[in-house]
């Protein structure tokens, strides 16, 4: 029996059986307190002398945190308790005696990090992960609906998609092959097939940042869709966010209670979001004091200073076409900026998504690539998408861990990734 099952009036009065871990204990005389845990939720269990077996109460008594225990015993209504309900035990097995557990109070993130194989184990990293599932959930629950096949493109790569200084070279079987950094291109040869398509996969960005919302690998949520322009995109991912966010405070209500999370700044994201071209957002980051020539690539410490006061996200569209990759489409009435978009999220939070439309004109493509000095014969597959029935398209990139750091209001993108890598951290 789950502990969560056992925190209902039904069971009062009646025998119940648990089984998991000491999250703490105290002995008092003849009582043993302990709280123990186990994936569903936490429970207080006393254990008295007497009532159990001599050789039951002395473990009892030497149980250490994350001991690990099965008890049987009557299933009380107890104000005092830390959920309501205890359990009083006739019966307890010891699975083992555990060592002296190294995590105490105030302890670093930075040890945290260094033993994130235990933390894991707190009631703050367990809502995390529960987050996460449902943030995953919700997603492929999201585009179901839409009629989105979910499909698996390949890791190792032969090229990049952005900037060629965060690729991750790994050898190849005496060629050189890469960590992919995004599966827009191979999502956009799935497309000619389903016309719509997303994945849920590992991109990895060798980027030399120290921010809170940079890490080497992360989850990234990525779709492509065929007869999509950019704004529909935009309102597709709006609905995406608010469905995500709706789903979070349905099914999270207490895992947003253990991180402490203002739920109504959750509640708060509804349509519409704000939507402002990206010269009006540069004009709003130097209404806030900061410097910025007309054509700045807004880095962490903008972003977080134009949307630290904003209750919604924000979308960013029509950014200058110097400052984006080759494959965004021109706008054709100014070509001077292309068709995409930026989604920030508020509270300082800043970018969690980018996307917009694909230039889908083979000849177009390959001049967009000549004029950034790159050479489309080491594209050629991708070139190779506009040759046979092209139709315009859009698709855009998610990333899963800084999304949730937002939503659940967390400080730096380490808290929300089990085991994170960055620049100083492969281990544990």
């Amino acid at each position: 029996m789950h502990i969560r099952d056992i925190l209902n009036d039904s069971h009062i009065d009646s025998t119940v059986n648990a089984r998991g871990w000491v999250y703490r204990a105290r002995e008092s005389g003849r009582l043993v307190f302990m709280v123990v845990r186990d994936s569903t939720g936490i429970i207080q269990v006393v254990v008295e002398k007497g009532v159990v077996s001599p050789d039951e109460f002395e473990l009892a008594k030497r149980a250490t945190i994350e001991t690990s225990i099965e008890v049987e015993g009557k299933c009380s209504k107890e104000q005092k308790a830390i959920t309501g309900y205890e359990i009083h035990a006739t019966k307890i097995r010891v699975y083992q005696i555990a060592e002296n557990f190294p995590i105490t109070k105030d302890k670093s993130d930075e040890f945290l990090l260094d033993i994130r194989h235990l933390w894991l184990r707190s009631r703050e990293m367990t809502a995390i992960m529960k987050m996460r599932e449902t943030v995953l959930d919700s997603i492929r629950g999201f585009m179901k609906e839409r009629d989105y096949y979910e499909v698996q493109p390949p890791m190792f790569v032969g090229g990049m998609v952005e900037g060629g200084s965060t690729l991750f070279e790994v050898p190849y079987f005496g060629e050189k092959a890469y960590l992919t950094q995004s599966s827009q291109f191979y999502l956009e040869a799935f497309m000619f097939s389903l016309e719509n398509v997303y994945t849920i996969s590992p991109s990895f960005r060798a980027e030399k940042s120290r921010t809170r919302r940079h890490v080497t690998e992360f989850t990234h949520y990525e779709a492509e869709a065929a007869w999509v322009n950019n704004q529909q995109m935009m309102d597709i991912e709006e609905d995406m966010i608010i469905y995500i966010a709706q789903s979070l405070l349905t099914t999270n209500k207490e895992e947003l209670e253990v991180v402490k999370r203002d739920v109504n700044k959750v509640k708060t994201v509804e349509k519409p979001f704000y939507r402002y071209r990206y010269e009006k957002v540069i004009e709003i980051g130097r209404q806030k004091g900061l410097q910025l020539s007309d054509a700045a690539d807004l880095g962490e410490k903008e972003e977080r200073t134009i949307t630290q006061d904003f209750d919604k996200p924000m979308f960013v569209y029509n950014f200058p076409t110097l400052l984006k990759p080759f494959y965004h489409r021109p706008d054709p009435e100014d070509p001077a900026h292309v068709l995409n978009h930026d989604v920030l999220a508020p509270e300082g939070y800043g970018e969690v998504i980018g996307g917009g439309e694909r230039i889908w004109n083979k000849d177009e493509l390959i001049s967009r690539m000549k004029s950034e000095n790159l050479n489309p014969e080491d594209y050629q597959w991708y070139v190779d998408l506009r040759s046979y029935g092209s139709v315009p398209h859009s698709g855009f990139g998610l990333g899963v861990d800084r999304l949730l750091t937002w939503l659940a209001g967390l400080d730096h993108i380490n808290k929300v990734i089990p085991f994170p890598r960055t620049m100083r951290r492969l281990k544990p």
